[in-house]
């Protein structure tokens, strides 16, 4: 008697206190607050990090060389030597500039003495040419950049389907309550109405008793309701955050939207949602960009087959002023320039990694091919599944009407003493299995429904 006292309570206590959730409030609600949410918009802000950090590599860099040998009184020698070098992306070409300031007894025969100046370049006319590390990782860190909100995506339609599951199986269980709360109320009139019949000698006490039973087994149905609707509010209460991080658990008053609940349209074709997936679907865009990425190493590899050959050449000046009496004559005789030339003979390790990365993008290929097929059956079957389930929805909401009209004339002919109240009781039960049968349906609909958007990557 306690349960049911607490569970009548409940049931006043929402009425009174009411608020209604909907899906689309509850949606944002979980885009905006959920940790999982937060995370997906955290991996763009790394990958935006990734990508400040291949920039680097092309950051000036500036150098200072200084040493200085005194011993024994003899000043030995002294270097000074500042250089600023700045890396233009260019086809590989450093621009180096720098100051020297060297003297001292025993200096090297190969550096000026006092103080000179220079301005050169340095450039690969083979490998890395047209493709070096730097260049490829800043190409690679631009591509994950762009994937990174492909997985963002990934990562809310993975949530939002989850999400969505919660909310219509708590649906579900707030209309079963409801259903049992109803017919408990209708038993209660009843028996009420067969105990005032009995103390009148119009009915037999098995008629009390037969409806004492139904109220009891209503009550049975709406405590185990109840449970239902508990770990259905629990499992939704996993994607409830608030703006501070922090969790809280689904007020007791809310209640969810019942209108949408009976409601079963597709607004979609499957040939739309094919289409759409095709284009939008985050999974499948995340091959497009690994596709990039791997196509960025490949141009990298081939690097490996060409021999290297580095040039470079350097204007100098005495003085610190590099630019100053520059003319033809003068860049006949200050320069510096050389040369760098490795050839491996037989190009075995340039061959591998080359023949490597092209088998990558062949993989690759081969996952996207099978991955975007799977993708397009499972909205397929999900589509499908959700079709059927509107099929078998209204054909048993045909049942129920017609149980329902059966029941209620039925109802009407007990009241006026031309009905027994067992065929009242078996027309009663038979209208809630099919109104249960009605909301499980339901529920196995709306998942269906966003398991087929999901499938195409289409909640964000």
């Amino acid at each position: 008697m306690k349960q049911v006292l607490l569970i009548l309570w409940m049931a006043l206590a929402l009425q009174l206190q009411a608020q209604l959730f909907t899906p689309e409030s509850f949606i944002q609600q979980v885009k905006q607050f959920h940790p999982v949410a937060k995370q997906a918009a955290i991996q763009v802000e790394k990958a935006k990090a990734d990508l400040q950090t291949a920039r680097g590599g092309f950051d000036p860099s500036f150098n200072f060389d200084a040493s200085n040998k005194t011993f024994d009184g003899k000043n030995y020698y002294y270097y000074n030597n500042p250089e600023l070098k700045i890396p233009t992306g260019l086809g590989g070409l450093d621009i180096k500039t720098g100051l020297e300031s060297n003297g001292g007894k025993y200096l090297n025969p190969e550096v000026s003495a006092g103080q000179t100046s220079y301005l050169g370049v340095e450039m690969p006319i083979g490998k890395g040419l047209l493709m070096d590390k730097r260049r490829a990782t800043l190409q690679q860190a631009k591509i994950f950049q762009s994937q990174s909100q492909t997985d963002q995506l990934k990562m809310l339609n993975d949530l939002l389907y989850s999400a969505y599951n919660a909310y219509w199986q708590w649906a579900g269980a707030y209309q079963l309550f409801s259903i049992y709360h109803k017919y408990y109320q209708f038993s209660k009139d009843r028996l009420r109405l067969v105990k005032i019949a009995f103390d009148n000698g119009d009915r037999a006490v098995m008629d009390t008793v037969e409806a004492m039973t139904q109220v009891q087994n209503y009550e049975a149905q709406m405590t185990e309701a109840r449970q239902k609707i508990n770990s259905a509010s629990l499992e939704l209460s996993n994607y409830l955050w608030l703006e501070n991080d922090s969790a809280y658990q689904l007020p007791i008053q809310y209640f969810p939207d019942t209108v949408q609940f009976v409601m079963t349209v597709n607004d979609q074709t499957v040939n739309a949602l094919l289409s759409r997936s095709a284009n939008e679907n985050p999974s499948l865009k995340a091959y497009s960009f690994k596709l990039e990425a791997l196509d960025v190493e490949k141009k990298l590899k081939f690097q490996s087959l060409l021999p290297m050959v580095n040039v470079k050449a350097n204007l100098l000046n005495s003085g610190y002023n590099v630019i100053k009496g520059v003319d033809g004559n003068f860049l006949q005789n200050n320069y510096k320039w050389g040369i760098d030339v490795k050839l491996p003979l037989l190009f075995r390790e340039g061959r591998g990694d080359y023949n490597k990365s092209k088998l990558k993008i062949q993989e690759t290929n081969l996952e996207f091919n099978a991955k975007k097929w799977e993708t397009e059956n499972k909205i397929r079957n999900y589509y499908s599944e959700a079709n059927l389930l509107q099929q078998q929805i209204r054909s048993v909401q045909s049942v129920y009407n017609g149980y329902l009209v059966l029941f209620k004339a039925e109802n009407l002919k007990f009241y006026n003493g031309e009905s027994s109240l067992f065929l009242l009781n078996s027309r009663e039960s038979k209208l809630i299995e099919t109104a249960e049968k009605l909301v499980n349906l339901r529920v196995k609909y709306f998942k269906a429904k966003y398991a087929a958007e999901w499938a195409a990557g289409l909640l964000k």
